[in-house]
């Protein structure tokens, strides 16, 4: 089933109030996370709790923008309405890790939108609060080294196909818990953090005067980037030049000394 299919499906048994077919979207051993109240259910106790909310709550449930999708993961935002309100009640966000046997851990992130009032015990939260889900000082330092060691003698972002589920697996921690680290550790997303290092090796490449005539396609796959314009555009906001400019301005200082 194709990703925007799947979602849909998932939806549509939010807006039926159905929790078993809700469930059913889990791999066997799958698990929904709630990342605002900080509750991690199986698939049994995902539907007995949400049998309980759907008794006390009411919500239309609507995609919000395009679902996006790799190999491994799905992720999408949505918003809740509750019946007769003109305004969204809530927006969120759901973040899907896959493997061969179906989704094996849903990560669901919402706030509620400011002046709305709801039955739902949950405070008002904002984006920022999500990295304070229960990842411990210690626990961070020690994600954060083991990160740094994958990223600087194993050289892991020279894999052009890793994702954050894929990364995560290697440092031996969950989804969420490599996101605080990229987040709170290094101030970026993780594509930008990802970009960092493969600028640099592409940097590191294209100032080797012995490979002065290898294309700037070869120097970005090298370098880790699937796609030549994605490596253009992360180069040029970086460095603030292109990857030939840069290369050409370095040799042109290097021949002058």
């Amino acid at each position: 089933m194709r990703a925007t299919d799947f979602v849909d499906s998932y939806i549509d048994a939010w807006n039926h109030r159905d929790a078993r077919r809700i469930a059913e979207h889990l791999a066997e051993n799958g698990i929904y996370c709630d990342v605002t109240t900080d509750e991690q259910l199986s698939g049994e106790a995902l539907i007995t709790n949400l049998k309980a909310f759907f008794s006390k709550e009411d919500h239309h449930y609507k995609l919000l923008g395009d679902v996006l999708s790799s190999d491994a993961s799905i992720a999408f935002q949505y918003t809740m309405v509750s019946p007769g309100s003109v305004s969204d009640d809530w927006r969120g966000a759901e973040f899907m890790t896959i493997t061969g046997d179906g989704v094996i851990m849903i990560n669901d992130y919402y706030e509620r939108q400011a002046g709305v009032k709801s039955g739902r015990n949950v405070p008002p939260i904002t984006l920022q609060k999500y990295a304070k889900s229960g990842l411990e000082l210690s626990q961070l330092e020690y994600y954060s080294a083991r990160l740094t060691r994958l990223m600087s003698e194993d050289k892991i972002y020279l894999d052009a196909d890793l994702t954050l589920p894929k990364l995560a697996s290697r440092v031996d921690c969950s989804v969420n818990h490599l996101s605080q680290v990229v987040n709170a550790g290094y101030q970026a997303s993780f594509f930008n953090f990802l970009n960092s290092y493969r600028i640099e090796e592409a940097k590191r490449l294209l100032r080797k005067k012995n490979v002065v005539s290898q294309s700037i396609l070869d120097v970005s796959f090298a370098a880790g980037f699937n796609s030549n314009s994605a490596f253009y555009a992360a180069f040029k906001k970086v460095t603030g030049q292109s990857p030939a400019g840069y290369r050409r301005d370095h040799h042109k200082a290097f021949d002058v000394s």
